[in-house]
């Protein structure tokens, strides 16, 4: 199950992975877009580390822990597709995040584009999306590179401006217009 990129080895999570997910999911940097903020305790980490690996269970895919192919003992981040709300709408989601250590190196574009390669050519599924903070320019950039286009927001943080949806269809690698989805979101 493991994969590989030029630079990077991604692989199914295990309950290994819980001090990687607790440093980089529990650091404030890493966290600067995350409303919920960094998670405070292990047990946090914990619950989601579960979570995830329930996702690959039951659905055969899921998140993938990341390293380095030049270090692969050192986990750099956490991403790929799965299953999220998007409000009342359960949708196939690229995310990602990285360790500070890893940011600045073009890691998130190389996960992201392996990811929707995954989601396209192995999963067989016709659109991907993805869930951003509108303040979050860097992770707008990675979503823009790897040919995805905002579509539409989300109203996903209550008393804070909406998340911008970005979507992307497996035909054309862009996505369709606005008025084309099946799905609006600024009304949840």
């Amino acid at each position: 199950m493991q994969r590989t990129t030029s630079r990077l080895l991604s692989r199914p999570l295990r309950t290994e992975d819980l001090a990687s997910l607790f440093a980089i999911y529990g650091d404030l940097a890493t966290n600067r877009y995350n409303p919920a903020g960094p998670l405070i305790h292990i047990d946090q980490a914990q619950t989601l580390l579960d979570d995830w690996i329930r996702h690959w269970s039951v659905h055969g895919y899921g998140l993938w822990t990341v390293a380095s192919r030049t270090d692969p003992d050192d986990v750099i981040g956490f991403g790929g597709v799965g299953l999220r709300a998007f409000g009342e709408v359960e949708l196939l989601n690229l995310g990602y995040r990285f360790a500070v250590t890893a940011w600045g190196q073009g890691y998130a574009t190389e996960l992201s584009r392996a990811a929707l390669e995954y989601g396209f050519e192995e999963l067989r599924v016709p659109e991907v999306f993805a869930l951003v903070r509108p303040a979050h320019a860097a992770s707008i950039g990675v979503l823009e590179k790897v040919g995805m286009q905002r579509v539409d927001v989300l109203d996903d943080v209550p008393g804070q401006v909406p998340s911008f949806v970005y979507h992307t269809v497996v035909a054309s690698g862009c996505a369709p217009q606005r008025d084309e989805l099946d799905i609006s979101f600024s009304h949840l």
